[in-house]
């Protein structure tokens, strides 16, 4: 069942090419802002490019997440899927799991004119900074799911959702910004490797607690 829930989660970008093309297009803008009202040195873009990159991700993660249930509640058909006969967890896990590809997809549409505008030097350890990139997308993706689930009824949906979303991420924004500044700074992972348990740990306690819980988040 969750791979027909994940194939209609990507038919339906397919068709409509709604969160991908608002998540490219928001983020390349964010970059040409960066790059043309922020006048500095690479060497100082080096120092505040890992935080720029996250405040960057977290914005167009928010602007996925508003689109990933707008089919449901624009057409009603939220109820009938979870009028199925199936583990509503699952759900959690297709909007988690397609939100995050959906997610890296944008990165690596953004990631290169990123590095260019900004002048900033690819990093030596360029494998780590990809798999910490996957996982703080996983993280936010899995709080993400739950928030927007929760505010998919709400009437101003729009602003609940990142009133409750950028609180609750904070923890794992951080701990990707520290593991990414480490990674450009070539530090040994020894000296960074309490933020990457931390990412983990919030990856895992979120998306377990989406799966288990997403069945009370979408009563009534």
């Amino acid at each position: 069942m969750l791979i027909h829930l994940l194939k209609k989660e990507f038919l339906v970008e397919l068709r409509s090419k709604e969160i991908s093309a608002s998540m490219l297009t928001f983020g390349l803008a964010v970059i040409l802002i960066f790059s043309f009202s922020i006048n500095v040195s690479p060497a100082v873009f080096q120092k505040f490019a890992p935080g720029l990159y996250w405040i960057m991700v977290l914005f167009i993660a928010d602007l996925g997440l508003h689109r990933m249930f707008s089919h449901e509640k624009e057409f009603d058909t939220f109820s009938m899927i979870i009028s199925a006969p199936f583990d509503r967890g699952l759900i959690f896990l297709s909007k988690w799991l397609a939100g995050t590809a959906f997610l890296v997809i944008a990165e690596l549409l953004i990631t290169a004119p990123f590095f260019l505008f900004l002048q900033l030097d690819i990093p030596v350890q360029w494998g780590r900074l990809i798999g910490i990139i996957i996982l703080g997308n996983a993280g936010i993706m899995a709080i993400g799911s739950i928030v927007s689930g929760l505010a998919m009824r709400a009437k101003m949906s729009e602003v609940l959702l990142p009133i409750l979303l950028f609180p609750l991420v904070s923890p794992n924004i951080i701990a990707c910004v520290k593991a990414t500044t480490a990674i450009f700074d070539n530090q040994l992972f020894a000296t960074w490797q309490t933020w990457f348990q931390l990412m983990v740990t919030f990856t895992v306690v979120f998306g377990l607690a989406g799966y288990l819980f997403f069945d009370h988040i979408t009563e009534e």
